[in-house]
């Protein structure tokens, strides 16, 4: 009895162990970029993903470099794109109607006619693309930022649908000195948002996350991403924190009771 009763204790204090234990951090193994990139926890209005990773991804205009925008995208308003930062997913392998998913945070200190943009798009293994996924831009009306004004409409189902900006100046340290700047209407940060689409034919393809400054190089834009999987199967692999030394000792300790009461009889 005396046996019984340690051994559920001691089953309790493993569970206990295991639910303190923390999450996995993203990390972008694999993972290849231009300009400025990187992985950070919580930060100012960026909090972490519903995802569950204690670290998410993310892209910037600050530190960006120019060659990095869309071909005719956003356009339409007679402005250009100039610096800004892209990165890329390695590989990986779908089946046709395999969903790919990943969360998205749109995060502006930009506006009006200055309105940055952000973009994930899905690419063969040649980087060719097969689909522009989304474009995430503000809209001086305070309209949703997918698509934002001038900006192609999404290809991929957004949960929640409806995208407005969290208005105000976003403090956020990957916008550089621009964390907690303004600039005119449209600044703010979105949320975090789920990005879901099917593939469309088997194959072998990339993902690409990107963000771009329009018409000058102030006033900076990120978008922090997490959790991209494919069929629910993590893209990259994550870095699994190992388990703490006592809970493995606690184990072992349990499984010399169990031997020892089974030679007792």
């Amino acid at each position: 009895m005396k046996l019984r009763n340690t051994l559920k204790a001691a089953a309790f204090a493993m569970a206990s162990m295991l639910a303190a234990a923390p999450a996995s951090a993203i990390l972008l193994t694999g993972w290849t970029g231009t300009g400025n990139y990187g992985t950070l926890g919580a930060d100012g209005d960026v909090t972490l993903s519903p995802f569950g990773d204690s670290q998410y991804g993310y892209v910037t205009t600050d530190g960006g470099v120019s060659g990095v925008g869309l071909p005719g995208v956003g356009d339409g308003d007679g402005g250009s794109p100039t610096t800004g930062s892209v990165i890329t997913s390695p590989v990986f392998a779908a089946n046709s109607g395999d969903s790919l998913e990943f969360y998205f945070n749109f995060v502006t200190s930009d506006g009006a006619g200055y309105a940055d943009y952000a973009w994930a798009r899905l690419l063969d293994a040649d980087s060719n693309e097969i689909a522009l996924l989304f474009t995430a831009r503000t809209r001086d009306d305070g309209g949703d930022t997918v698509p934002g004004f001038g900006m192609p409409a999404p290809v991929a189902s957004l949960t929640p649908g409806s995208t407005p900006i969290v208005g105000g100046a976003p403090n956020w340290s990957p916008l550089g000195g621009d964390s907690g700047s303004c600039y005119d209407t449209g600044c703010g940060y979105t949320g975090w948002v789920q990005a879901a689409y099917n593939i469309g034919a088997a194959g072998d393809y990339r993902l690409e996350i990107g963000v771009v400054n329009w018409n000058d190089s102030a006033f900076d834009t990120g978008m922090a991403f997490d959790g991209a999987t494919i069929a629910g199967q993590v893209i990259g692999e994550p870095t699994e924190v190992p388990a703490p030394a006592p809970l493995a000792l606690l184990g072992l300790g349990l499984i010399s009771l169990w031997l020892s009461r089974r030679k007792a009889r």
